[in-house]
C-alpha cells in the first residue's frame, strides 16, 4: 500500500505538470465563457413597457406572484366569515387547437371560483381561498404557494356547492358542503400579520390555456391562449362584516383589456335578484418561468461549452500519460492516477466555483437592471447552485479522465465523454427530444448531476410546461449528483484496478 509521502508527492507532481501553458489558458477560457456568455445573455434582454413597467407583484415571502382575478367584496374584522352556494361555474377558451379558429365554450383545469380572505386588492397581498376549479375539485390555497385538496369534482347541473371560510384572527378555516347542512373541513391558514380589516368576497379567475406544438425530434413548444371564468352565486351569508359598507367590486390586476372582454364579456361582478355572478381571468399562485420571469441559472449559458473545455482536458490529461508509457516511459500507476484525478477535480472545482460565483449574482443584477424579473432564490440555495455546479463540473472532469484511462486514445475517449456527459445535456436544454426521452436522459446519465443548477420550483396548482427543455430536471439536485458521482466512482475504480501500484514507477529504470 503506498504511503501517505507518496500520496502526497504525486499529488505535487501532478500539479506541477498540470500547470501547462495549454492546459491552464483551457480552463480560463471554460471560466471566461460561462462569464462571457452569462453577461451577453443578461445584456441583451430588455423589458419593453408602454411608459415605465410596472413592478412585478411580489407575495408575503417576496418572491415573484401571479395575482389577478375579479374580486366581489366587503370589510371583515379579526372574527366571521362567508358562507355562499355555488351554483355554475361557465368559461371561455380563445382558439383552442386544432384548427385554432374557435371561440369555444369550456373551462381549464385551474380555472376559479369561490371565496377569499384577503388584506385589501393590492396585488401580493396575504389571502387565503376557498374554491371549485375546472378540473382539479374543490382547493382552498393561501398566500400563493399553498394548496390543499378537497372534494373532488366540479359544479354539476342541480348539484351546487357550498363552500365557508371564518377567520379567528390569524386563522382562516375552509369548510364544504353539499347541502348547506353537513360541512367537511377542507383545511386552515395561518396567516401571520394579517391586520385587524381585511376584504372577504366572492372571486374568480381563470389562467391561460396550455397546449403544445410539436418542433425539432418530438419535442414541444408552449402556446397559452386567453381564457375567462364565471362563478353564479346565492345563499351568500356574512358574519362580522362591514355591512354598511355593502358590496364593493374591483379588478385585482389589469382587466377588460382584451378584444373579448371590451366587445362580449368584461371582467367584474353583478348582483341581480340575490345572485351574484363574478366573472375574471388571470390566475392566484406562484409566478414562474410561464410568466416571463427569468431563473438565476438562466445566466448559465456558456456552461455547456465550459464542460467541453473541461471534458477535453481531463481526457487529454490521462490519454497523455499513456502515450509516455508507450514509448518506453514509466507506466502510469493508480497513484498517479489517482493524483491526477484529485488535482484535475480541485482545478475544475475552484474554475467553477469562481466563474459561478461571478456571472450568477452579476448577471442576475444586469437583468434586474433592464426590467426583467428575476424569480427570487434564498441565499441557501443560490449558494447550493454554485457550489453544486462546480462540484458537478469536478466530477464531470474525474469520469472524463477515467474514460481517457479506460480507452487510453483521446480520439476514442474525448467523443465517449461527450457523448455520455455533455450531449445529453445540452440536447435535453432544448425542445429537441419529446419530454418523456429527455427526463430519462436526466435520470440515467452523468449529465443528471446538473440539477444541481436548478432552482425552478414545479407547483402543481400551476400551467406550466415542466419539462427539461423549460429548465425542469426530473430529479432533484442530490439525486443528480448521486448519479454523476456513482459513473465517476465506478468508472474511476475500472481504470484504477487496471493499473499496478507505484512499485511500478520505482522499479522502472531510467533511460
Amino acid at each position: 500500500m503506498s504511503s501517505t509521502n507518496d500520496v502526497l508527492h504525486a499529488v505535487r507532481r501532478e500539479w506541477t505538470g498540470f500547470r501547462r501553458p495549454g492546459r491552464l489558458i483551457a480552463m480560463a477560457t471554460a471560466a471566461l465563457a460561462v462569464i462571457a456568455l452569462g453577461l451577453l445573455y443578461a445584456s441583451g434582454n430588455h423589458a419593453s413597457c408602454d411608459g415605465p413597467c410596472p413592478a412585478a407583484p411580489t407575495g408575503p415571502d417576496g418572491s415573484l406572484v401571479h395575482d389577478q382575478f375579479s374580486f366581489m367584496h366587503q370589510g371583515l374584522g379579526r372574527n366571521g366569515g362567508i358562507t355562499v352556494r355555488l351554483t355554475s361555474m361557465t368559461g371561455t377558451i380563445t382558439y383552442p387547437p386544432p384548427h385554432h379558429d374557435r371561440i369555444v365554450p369550456g373551462l381549464v383545469p385551474w380555472a376559479k371560483a369561490g371565496i377569499i380572505v384577503k388584506d385589501g386588492v393590492r396585488q401580493g397581498s396575504s389571502y387565503a381561498a376557498l374554491m371549485v376549479t375546472g378540473g382539479h375539485g374543490v382547493r382552498m390555497q393561501y398566500d400563493y404557494r399553498h394548496d390543499i385538496a378537497g372534494s373532488a369534482g366540479g359544479v354539476p347541473a342541480g348539484s351546487p356547492r357550498w363552500l365557508r371560510l371564518t377567520r379567528s384572527g390569524d386563522t382562516v378555516t375552509g369548510h364544504e358542503s353539499a347541502d348547506g347542512e353537513r360541512w367537511t373541513k377542507v383545511g386552515t391558514a395561518r396567516l401571520p400579520g394579517l391586520p385587524a380589516t381585511v376584504r372577504i368576497g366572492l372571486f374568480a379567475t381563470s389562467p391561460g390555456d396550455l397546449t403544445l406544438r410539436p418542433v425539432g425530434l418530438g419535442g414541444t413548444t408552449e402556446q397559452v391562449r386567453w381564457t375567462q371564468a364565471g362563478g353564479v352565486f346565492d345563499h351568500v351569508g356574512l358574519k362580522g362584516t362591514d355591512t354598511a359598507g355593502g358590496w364593493r367590486s374591483d379588478t385585482v390586476g389589469e382587466a377588460n383589456r382584451t378584444d373579448w372582454e371590451k366587445s362580449r364579456q368584461a371582467a367584474g361582478a353583478v348582483e341581480k335578484d340575490g345572485t351574484i355572478t363574478v366573472t375574471g381571468s388571470g390566475d392566484i399562485g406562484p409566478s414562474g418561468a410561464e410568466d416571463g420571469a427569468r431563473p438565476a441559472e438562466r445566466t448559465l449559458g456558456g456552461l455547456a461549452l465550459a464542460l467541453l473545455v473541461v471534458l477535453v482536458v481531463a481526457v487529454r490529461l490521462a490519454t497523455t500519460a499513456y502515450r509516455r508509457e508507450a514509448t518506453g516511459g514509466a507506466p502510469v500507476t493508480r497513484v498517479e492516477l489517482a493524483a491526477k484525478a484529485t488535482v484535475v477535480a480541485a482545478v475544475t472545482f475552484v474554475t467553477g466555483l469562481l466563474a459561478l460565483g461571478v456571472v450568477m449574482p452579476a448577471g442576475v443584477a444586469v437583468l434586474k437592471g433592464n426590467g426583467i424579473p428575476v424569480i427570487g432564490t434564498s441565499a441557501l440555495t443560490g449558494a447550493r447552485v454554485v457550489v453544486g455546479t462546480a462540484a458537478a463540473l469536478a466530477l464531470a472532469a474525474v469520469l472524463a479522465l477515467a474514460v481517457g484511462a479506460l480507452l487510453r486514445r483521446a480520439r476514442a475517449a474525448i467523443p465517449a465523454a461527450v457523448l455520455t456527459i455533455a450531449l445529453p445535456y445540452v440536447v435535453t436544454s432544448f425542445p429537441l427530444l419529446a419530454d418523456g426521452p429527455s427526463q430519462w436522459l436526466l435520470r440515467v446519465t452523468p449529465a443528471a448531476g446538473f440539477a444541481t443548477q436548478q432552482t425552478l420550483v414545479a407547483y402543481p396548482q400551476v400551467v406550466a410546461h415542466y419539462a427539461p427543455s423549460t429548465g425542469y430536471f426530473p430529479l432533484p439536485w442530490w439525486a443528480g449528483v448521486g448519479v454523476l458521482s456513482g459513473y465517476a466512482a465506478i468508472l474511476l475504480a475500472l481504470a484504477l484496478r487496471r493499473l499496478p501500484g507505484s512499485g511500478a514507477r520505482r522499479s522502472t529504470p531510467r533511460g
